[in-house]
């Protein structure tokens, strides 16, 4: 027999024996996929359920009207276990799949875009991050060189370049928001502001009044491509430190303008970014001007808008931000502050409890040796019974529940707090 021909027939062999190890495998996978969507599923309508619940019990608590300090005590502590649990129920669904919002099935229909994996998902992010710069620094070199080509065909690659940038940008932080990243209001609105100030460039006609405003556009355009740039390169660090302190979370991203974590070292951005911004409306001025040129068309008009609006609203929304910081910066050290006391000191709920038990002990010191026995019989018998409580929650796969409190820290659950917990629902 040819040598080729046996040492083929040997790795052959051996793939068939791989092959039926693979196939094993594959079938294990099989059966434990169908039941991790089955838990899916469960979880899912658990969490949902628990939702209900909790939207009922605060209406309800809404139309108490508590008639003595005990009553307002335990109305208060019901309403910190409610705080707690959405916590709790905000962490579990970071590892549940969610829906994809309007604009995504829009574009592309009723498909689950949930990344499951904390790796996949973080890696998702990084590619979002260096899109944006990548794409930005080709943008700039490419209306930089245009300056001074002033070719009209690379005019309209540049335009083309911004309407598919801005989309792109769009689909994808939608799928960002879907896997926990926050962005929304009006620096998301702004990017579908300036798809649609894309296009309308892309379809402008050449000719006098574009000529007129051609230089001015591009280098804005290269000011604000440098602006983004900067912007970057400042967010990234700032949201590297802040990921560092546990005050941001891993799904946070660079976007444009100011934000209320933005606060330190901030003073050499601030006037960049309202140079950036009063260019806009003078691109506005610009426009509204040319509205009058023998040569007008409607773009001119529609352009003058949009850049109008733009400018208008990132100037509000910066110069609303600021004040905003200084408030949040004082509530936002008591707030939830309750959660992490909870990590070094016992549930308020167990405080009271102790605290009654020591007026009842100090009332029953006259009593007889026996009945102090079985008392202590019985608390011996009740330590035991939270023992086993925390144990089948342990077995559960659900203890030490990660809280996250806002931007303030994340802390652990106190296995007092589970056993109120697991007591209620019981």
């Amino acid at each position: 027999m040819h040598d080729k021909l046996e040492a083929c027939l040997k790795d052959w062999g051996e793939l068939a024996e791989e092959y039926q190890d693979l196939e094993r495998k594959h079938k294990e996978y099989r059966q434990i996929l169908e039941k991790s969507i089955a838990l899916q599923k469960k979880c899912l309508s658990g969490v949902t359920h628990q939702k209900y619940r909790l939207n009922v019990i605060r209406k309800l608590l809404k139309e108490i009207e508590p008639t003595c300090s005990e009553e307002q005590g335990e109305l208060d502590d019901l309403q910190k276990d409610i705080l707690r649990r959405q916590s709790q129920l905000s962490q579990m669904m970071e590892s549940l799949p969610k829906k994809s919002g309007r604009y995504l099935q829009v574009i592309m229909g009723n498909v689950d875009v949930s990344i499951l994996d904390k790796n996949t998902k973080y890696q998702y992010k990084e590619q979002y991050e260096s899109f944006k710069l990548i794409v930005n620094l080709i943008g700039g070199l490419c209306t930089l060189l245009n300056y001074f080509l002033n070719y009209r065909v690379l005019d309209l690659v540049i335009f083309f370049l911004i309407v598919w940038y801005y989309c792109t940008l769009t689909i994808r932080e939608s799928i960002l928001i879907v896997n926990g990243s926050r962005i929304k209001g009006w620096w998301r609105l702004h990017h579908f502001i300036s798809c649609v100030a894309g296009g309308v460039l892309l379809v402008w006609p050449d000719g006098s009044a574009y000529r007129e405003f051609r230089d001015q556009l591009m280098l804005i355009n290269v000011y604000i491509t440098f602006l983004q740039y900067l912007q970057y390169v400042y967010q990234k660090g700032c949201l590297y430190r802040l990921r560092s302190l546990g005050e941001r979370q891993d799904m946070d991203i660079t976007i444009d303008g100011f934000h209320s974590w933005m606060w330190k070292g901030l003073g050499f951005l601030l006037p960049f970014l309202y140079i950036g911004y009063l260019t806009q409306l003078y691109n506005a001025y610009t426009l509204y001007r040319l509205c009058d040129h023998p040569n007008a068309s409607w773009q001119i008009p529609v352009l003058a808008s949009i850049f109008l609006l733009l400018g208008a609203g990132n100037i509000i929304t910066t110069s609303m931000t600021i004040p905003m910081k200084w408030v949040e910066s004082k509530s936002s050290a008591l707030k939830y502050k309750f959660i992490r006391l909870d990590k070094y000191f016992w549930n308020h709920r167990r405080r009271r409890i102790s605290a009654s038990q020591e007026v009842e002990d100090s009332a029953s010191q006259t009593s007889d040796e026996p009945q102090d026995a079985r008392g202590l019989a019985a608390d011996h018998t009740k330590e035991g019974m939270e023992d086993s409580e925390v144990h089948k929650l342990q077995d559960s796969d659900v203890d030490d529940v990660l809280i996250p409190a806002e931007a303030d820290a994340d802390v652990f659950v106190d296995d007092s707090a589970k056993c109120e917990d697991l007591k209620k629902t019981d």
